[in-house]
């Protein structure tokens, strides 16, 4: 048998003539930048995560990038967010010439360290700490980080906060939905994403109308009127293309998002049934989170040699992410040694991606689960 981490085939099949029909109306009417699609994309998006505004732009980097720049960060800013997480959220922050400043994640979650938050806040020199501006939060792997004490936190130093929850469109943290949270969200539709395009694309979410003008204007080299600059933006503009696929996608998320909740329960229960508890850490969720599972994450020891040994058996695996932010090559400038954020390079170490999608069957589940223990046994 062999089992996909994740197969986009099977979704599309479901949807493949309602998707070409919209393709072949926008490729009729030839309106192909920020058309009637987007717009209707971003009203929609924007009630699908009870934000009062939504901004399409050309990715998920951008997301992060244009909210940094709206929110004024610039050389020499300092922003606070985690170490163990996807590149492009440290990338935007230093693409500003502004400085990461990481912090530690939780060991169970791998979302950021409310409680480390403000040690790291107080370890600020006096020069450093006026330069402290904003907040970047990672909603990990499909569940809200603690955003409770971040948004207090924030409140007390005066920093933004930019929720990046481009792994977690439809998740919840205390019934507020990702996205809506901080003064801004960071959504992505990379195609792996529980809403995925046919290519890059993004949406910025907020509840602040002049923050959202901002950001509209940004997006298209901060011109407003056109050909008329007040501010230097750039070319992020979500594809109209994308938009009518994503719009199709839209109306099937929740089913989606559930059947991927389900089978995260049932890889519980199955690993549970096979007394590997001891041997397999299994995801973590906070009883009043809503987890909609973009991975399924385990902890495991001989986590490389288990990976090697599950791809000779057909079952795709990943890694996210192999080396923490802290300890890549280009960020060696930030002076952070090798175990800094224990947690990270713990989880950097330990932690493995098994396949989950609406279509993961049960025998296929099976199958992963007998493989592992198999593994561990032999």
């Amino acid at each position: 048998m062999k089992v996909s981490l994740l197969n986009l085939k099977l979704q599309y099949q479901g949807i493949k003539e309602e998707v070409l029909k919209e393709i072949g109306k926008v490729c009729d009417n030839q309106s192909f930048i920020l058309g009637e699609n987007v717009k209707a994309l971003e009203q929609e998006i924007a009630k699908y995560c009870n934000a009062k505004f939504a901004i399409g732009v050309a990715s998920g980097t951008d997301a992060i990038l244009l909210p940094l720049m709206a929110a004024g960060i610039g050389a020499g800013d300092r922003v606070i967010t985690t170490s163990y997480t996807f590149f492009a959220t440290a990338g935007s922050i230093a693409r500003l010439n502004a400085i990461p400043v990481f912090v530690d994640i939780e060991p169970d979650t791998y979302n950021i360290d409310p409680d480390k938050l403000e040690h790291v806040i107080k370890k600020q020199s006096a020069a450093q700490r006026p330069r402290l501006k904003a907040i970047i939060p990672v909603h990990l792997y499909g569940q809200c980080a603690e955003m409770e004490p971040i948004i207090k936190i924030s409140k007390r130093y005066k920093l933004a906060v930019i929720e990046d929850a481009a792994q977690t469109i439809g998740a919840t943290y205390k019934g507020k939905m990702a996205g809506s949270i901080g003064d801004f969200g960071s959504l992505s539709f990379y195609p792996s994403k529980n809403l995925g395009g046919f290519g890059d694309g993004g949406m910025v979410t907020t509840n602040n109308e002049k923050l959202a003008e901002k950001v509209r204007i940004l997006r298209v080299h901060g011109s407003k009127p056109k050909y008329y600059h007040k501010m230097v933006g750039i070319n992020s503009r979500l594809d109209e293309l994308q938009a009518a696929v994503l719009r199709i996608k839209l109306k099937h998320l929740e089913v989606w998002t559930n059947k991927r909740i389900e089978r995260a329960e049932r890889y519980d229960a199955l690993f549970k049934y096979a007394g590997l508890l001891d041997i397999v850490s299994l995801p973590v969720r906070r009883t009043y989170n809503r987890h909609v599972f973009n991975q399924y994450i385990v902890r495991v020891k001989k986590r490389d040699a288990l990976r090697d040994y599950l791809a000779k058996e057909g079952i795709g695996t990943e890694i996210y992410y192999p080396v923490p932010l802290h300890l890549q090559q280009c960020f060696k400038y930030l002076g952070y040694k090798k175990g800094a954020f224990p947690a990270s390079e713990k989880a950097a170490r330990e932690t493995l991606a098994l396949p989950i999608y609406p279509e993961l069957v049960l025998e296929e589940q099976e199958y992963v689960v007998k493989k592992i223990a198999e593994f561990y046994r032999k």
